[in-house]
Parts: structure tokens; C-alpha cells; sequence
């Protein structure tokens, strides 16, 4: 293989900053969205609940953590519109992104809330404390702190799987290095920048992690 040369790059790098913005969209986003959907289906499925419900949140969580994300990005891009519901690209990458990993996440959730001491329940019910308010003061802030890395991890995960984005129509990183490659005929150095872009954004991440489990520690004893 000849030395790498990035200059025929060069011209390009001004498409560079939108096409970041877009993957930082996605992802974030979709790690917003995905959040509420596992503390909330997290939090439903810790509890004893009806049968209905309880089988409706376990079929979300096994059809979304049984089947590929690149099928989901399909079915809710191109088969959600022969039901009447037609998302734009980026509105579908989000939701996709977001049920995918809240799948995953409420798994994390679950177990967190599982994992406080069955006397912090007893506790708060001896205060005079309701269920709601056990949950929402006592379990959850606990929960959530023994969350924290796996939420990170889904983070992490998250802006990584923005690559599959790129069967898609909308121009974030992985596609915009797919159409330079197409002019350019430059693989190695264009996808070696494109895995340094995503290693500095998951570094980023994980060190951003670290700080937060360190201060979640103080609170723990």
C-alpha cells in the first residue's frame, strides 16, 4: 500500500461540520428518547402489574433486543408509510435509535431498581411515605446511580450504530465518507478519519463517564 495522502480530502472538509451535526442530532436524541422509555418501562417492570401490561412491555423488549437495528431502521422508514405514518429520515433514525436502545436500557433500569435493599421499602412505607413518592424519592435516585455506566455504554453504543444512518437518505458521517469515497477513490485515509471522529466522540463519552460514576460514588456508601 503507497503512503497515506489526505489532500484529496481537502476539498470536502467544509461538508464535514453539518454531517457531524447530524450524527450528534441522532444521537443524541435518540439517547434522550431512549432514557424516558427505559426508566419508564424499567421502573413498570420492576413492579408487580397486569397481565396485559406486563406482556405488552416484555413483547416491546424481546421484538426490540430479538431483531437487527437495520430492520428496525427499515420498517419504520419504509414500512411505517404504507400504514399512513411517513417520518423523515432523521425523525426515523431518532425514534429507531431511541425504542432500540430504551430495550436494552430498561433491562439496566429494571435491575438497578431491583438491586436496592428491600429495607429502604420498608423504611419509606414506616415514614408514611406512598409508592410513588418511594419510587420517584428513594429507589429511582439510587437506581439511577448504579445506572449510570450502563447508560454511558448505550450512549457510546448509540453514536456508533448513527453509521447504519447511512442506508438512509441524510447525509451524517458514514454517508458523507461513502460519497467522498465515491469521488475520490481514497478509502484507507477516509475511513481511517471517519473511526478517529467516532473514537474521539465515544472517548469523549467514556471519559465524561468516569466523572459521573466518581461523583455518583461520593453518595453512595
Amino acid at each position: 500500500m503507497n503512503g497515506l495522502d489526505f489532500s484529496p480530502l481537502l476539498p470536502y472538509a467544509g461538508l464535514l461540520p453539518e454531517a457531524l451535526k447530524i450524527t450528534l442530532e441522532i444521537g443524541i436524541a435518540g439517547f434522550v428518547l431512549a432514557l424516558v422509555i427505559a426508566v419508564t418501562a424499567g421502573t413498570l417492570r420492576s413492579r408487580k402489574l397486569p397481565g396485559v401490561i406486563r406482556f405488552l412491555l416484555s413483547f416491546y423488549v424481546e421484538i426490540f433486543r430479538g431483531t437487527p437495528l437495520l430492520v428496525q431502521l427499515f420498517f419504520v422508514y419504509y414500512g411505517l408509510p404504507s400504514a399512513g405514518f411517513r417520518l423523515e429520515p432523521v425523525t426515523a433514525a431518532i425514534l429507531t435509535m431511541g425504542l432500540n436502545s430504551g430495550a436494552y436500557l430498561s433491562e439496566n433500569v429494571r435491575a438497578s431498581i431491583l438491586a436496592v435493599d428491600k429495607g429502604q421499602y420498608e423504611a419509606a412505607h414506616m415514614l408514611g411515605y406512598t409508592p410513588l413518592q418511594t419510587s420517584i424519592h428513594i429507589v429511582l435516585p439510587q437506581a439511577m446511580r448504579i445506572a449510570i455506566p450502563s447508560f454511558m455504554n448505550g450512549f457510546s453504543s448509540i453514536i456508533k450504530e448513527t453509521s447504519i444512518v447511512s442506508v438512509l437518505p441524510v447525509i451524517e458521517l458514514t454517508k458523507l465518507g461513502n460519497q467522498v469515497y465515491a469521488k475520490t477513490y481514497h478509502p484507507f485515509e477516509i475511513y481511517i478519519l471517519l473511526g478517529v471522529i467516532y473514537f474521539c466522540l465515544t472517548f469523549s463519552l467514556t471519559f465524561l463517564a468516569r466523572r459521573l460514576e466518581r461523583r455518583a460514588s461520593k453518595w453512595q456508601l
